[in-house]
């Protein structure tokens, strides 16, 4: 197989398709206590250790589905969360034997590049509040954290960082130095996507907007800056609509299916893989400066085949 172009080269000439859920894709399998480590039910990151096989499965499902890029099992394995489950010690090598799963998977298909996104998600803790337990964790604990992390994903191998899942624009800030930290010592230059998530008013958790988010990180050395989780396409319009407007920065958009809805307690997507793939189309046809498209809370294989046959039919009308 020749030598795959790198993450960055590639965006430039296509739009790249992303995975979906891994959390309901683990949920299948139906997993008890024993199946973590430790018996520690719910931790999902772990089963990299328990249950490889799983994990691997649920990435071939995905790249079977059409993704370009899946991304690594480590939303949770920064060292705040991996110290709540015994693992913070190992944070490195934790993240590092994710990363090298998902690269193993990847290297399986020859069809196309692949590529592997090292996932960060949110340490648990929002250090511009005054919340006083959510807000008092020192600054220099968090960014060295995301810094460990990123170190173990780089050395795994992955193609690009993702911080995703943000609800406070000072911890964007945080991860983002702390991946830079970690491209320095491992001497190895690894895109950076910072990603924000906006409730249905356009809103972060603590009140920031797209804008002060943008104009907080955009020159941040990040490479991508994008939307995630918390709604649906539809929700995400007016924000996606602006950041297209700003011309600096490639767009990474990854709703959910749709808004959740509260059933027995439980939040449930009900958005089709069809419906998903005429919203992300049409924000495909709209703005030009959207160039990763994926799903987040809900979606599972048959989202991502249906937004891979809508990628598909744009490059085959532009070709055409």
């Amino acid at each position: 197989m020749q030598e795959k172009e790198p993450f960055l080269t590639a965006l430039q000439k296509r739009i790249l398709l992303f995975d979906g859920a891994m959390g309901t894709e683990i949920q299948k399998y139906d997993p008890k206590p024993e199946d973590f480590p430790n018996n520690q039910d719910g931790f999902n990151d772990g089963l990299v250790i328990t249950h490889p096989e799983w994990i691997k499965q649920i990435h071939r499902n995905y790249l079977d589905a059409g993704s370009d890029c899946i991304e690594t099992n480590s939303f949770g394995s920064n060292k705040i969360k991996l110290d709540e489950y015994g693992f913070g010690d190992q944070t490195v090598e934790f993240n590092k034997k994710i990363a090298k799963l998902a690269c193993e998977v990847c290297e399986e298909y020859s069809d196309k590049p692949r590529y592997v996104i090292g996932s960060m998600g949110p340490s648990g803790y929002l250090p511009s509040s005054n919340d006083p337990d959510l807000g008092q964790k020192p600054l220099d604990e968090i960014r060295e954290a995301f810094a460990l992390q990123a170190e173990g994903l780089i050395l795994g191998g992955v193609d690009a960082l993702l911080i995703e899942t943000s609800q406070d624009i000072l911890e964007v800030k945080l991860v983002i130095e702390a991946c830079h930290n970690a491209i320095k010592k491992t001497g190895k230059k690894v895109p950076i996507i910072a990603n924000t998530t906006l409730d249905q008013y356009g809103k972060m958790l603590l009140g920031t907007d797209i804008q002060a988010a943008y104009t907080t990180v955009s020159d941040m050395g990040i490479d991508v800056f994008g939307l995630n989780c918390s709604t649906g396409p539809i929700e995400m319009s007016p924000s996606v609509r602006w950041l297209d407007e700003q011309k600096d920065h490639n767009i990474l958009v990854v709703p959910n299916a749709g808004m959740p809805e509260n059933e027995g307690g439980q939040a449930i997507y009900k958005m089709s893989p069809e419906k998903m793939g005429e919203a992300l189309g049409d924000f495909l046809n709209q703005y030009s400066k959207v160039r990763i498209i994926g799903g987040c809370c809900g979606t599972n294989p048959e989202h991502i085949r249906a937004l891979r046959k809508v990628i598909d039919e744009k490059a085959n009308s532009v070709e055409g």
